[in-house]
């Protein structure tokens, strides 16, 4: 138990993270807090709730987890949740309520034991978990407590990652490369784009990730086919199917893009995608500590431009990786983007799925900054997949 900023913590239940490294990030979060002068702060993102609790579980009833300056933090969740949430944390503060009972008069409960009823209370005014009338309602219930917005504080805490996040990260990548080549595989004339779909998610469970969906399987064509609908039209040659894959390894994922061309691809395809490949290396080279995120972008941006590849370029080019909940409404962490104007600089254990696509091809890469530059976490070959099997016995 916490009894102080200082104090150790009970020994961690996570199957991947120690008690130390929950101490690190409470204690990390503290400096935050008293910087924006609040005794108390509430996280009801899946996200920051995981991050700092070891367990996080979906809106159906609200929850939050409170971390107060000084003395130990609580776990506020429905009765049902309680009991893997104490599985899986290392708070033992668990207050609780039942399904039809409102949970912001035991907030107030909670609070007012600990002699803050009347606290400075951090949220995160953008969460996607404070709609108007939930906030409404919290100022109902403690009238004499004071808001402070802190912002996403969580997700900024998040984007260096620790050694153990990120041999999760490699544990996931390793999963994203093994996956690709057997997905692709499934690529043939007379197969659809839903067989691939198929062996991924197998791929995923078989070689030990979390059970999820693949990712964004479509039709490439243009620039703007990265997020397009999975069909079940019989592939024919001369189709190419765009696979990004995005598997998760205790919530932590890699991400990888690849095209597999059915049958031979055109010369015209073949230059465009070496060219795309050669653009982003040089992108990717790019990527060490102290560089300016607007600098990075710039030169896939404009290298595609200037090369004809694309004529406009409406997208980020890179964005940060880390852990991702299945019960979050968010697919991708924008917490850190490659754009004009980026002026944030990189990091040395920032991890980010950096992507380009132009002209029905695509290709993508997770990668990790470190002291020396930037890491490749997915490590397949650069270049077009292509299929030259005639159908799905491979004949």
């Amino acid at each position: 138990m916490i009894v102080n900023n200082d104090s150790p913590m009970q020994p961690g239940k996570h199957p991947y993270f120690d008690a130390a490294e929950f101490s690190d990030r409470i204690t990390r979060l503290r400096t935050r807090m008293r910087q924006a002068g609040v005794d108390v702060a509430l996280f009801d993102e899946i996200e920051a709730m995981t991050w700092l609790s070891g367990f996080g579980n979906s809106e159906n009833r609200w929850r939050c987890v409170g971390v107060p300056l000084e003395g130990e933090p609580f776990f506020l969740i429905r009765m049902l949740d309680a009991s893997p949430c104490r599985q899986r944390s290392w708070i033992t503060d668990v207050p609780t309520f039942r399904d039809w009972e409102d949970p912001m008069p035991v907030l107030a409960a909670v609070l007012a034991k600990r002699g803050m009823q009347g606290a400075k209370i951090g949220l995160d005014f953008g969460s996607y978990c404070m709609p108007l009338a939930r906030f409404a309602r919290l100022r109902e219930v403690l009238v004499d407590a004071t808001f402070v917005d802190i912002g996403n504080v969580i997700w900024e805490l998040r984007l260096t990652k620790s050694p153990t996040e990120i041999s999760l990260l490699r544990r996931a990548a390793d999963v994203a490369d093994q996956a690709m080549v057997r997905a692709s595989a499934a690529c043939v004339r007379g197969a659809s784009q839903r067989d691939a779909a198929k062996v991924a998610v197998a791929a995923f469970v078989e070689l030990g990730a979390d059970p999820s969906a693949p990712g964004p399987i479509s039709a490439g064509r243009g620039w703007d086919f990265l997020h397009g609908h999975l069909e079940n039209e019989r592939l024919v040659d001369g189709d190419v199917v765009h696979i990004e894959l995005a598997p998760l390894v205790a919530g932590y994922s890699a991400r990888l893009m690849r095209c597999v061309v059915v049958g031979q691809p055109s010369k015209e395809m073949k230059k465009a995608a070496a060219l795309l490949r050669d653009i982003q290396d040089r992108q990717i080279a790019a990527m060490k500590p102290g560089a300016v995120a607007e600098d990075v972008d710039a030169i896939l941006r404009n290298g595609l431009l200037a090369s004809g590849l694309r004529d406009s370029y409406d997208n980020i080019s890179g964005y940060t990786l880390g852990f991702y909940s299945h019960a979050g409404p968010r697919t991708s962490d924008f917490t850190r983007i490659f754009h004009p104007g980026a002026q944030w600089r990189l990091e040395p254990q920032m991890v980010f799925h950096m992507y380009a696509s132009a002209q029905g091809t695509s290709l993508s890469e997770t990668v990790l900054v470190t002291d020396h530059g930037p890491e490749r976490l997915t490590r397949l070959p650069r270049s077009l997949i292509v299929n030259l099997k005639n159908d799905q016995n491979g004949q």
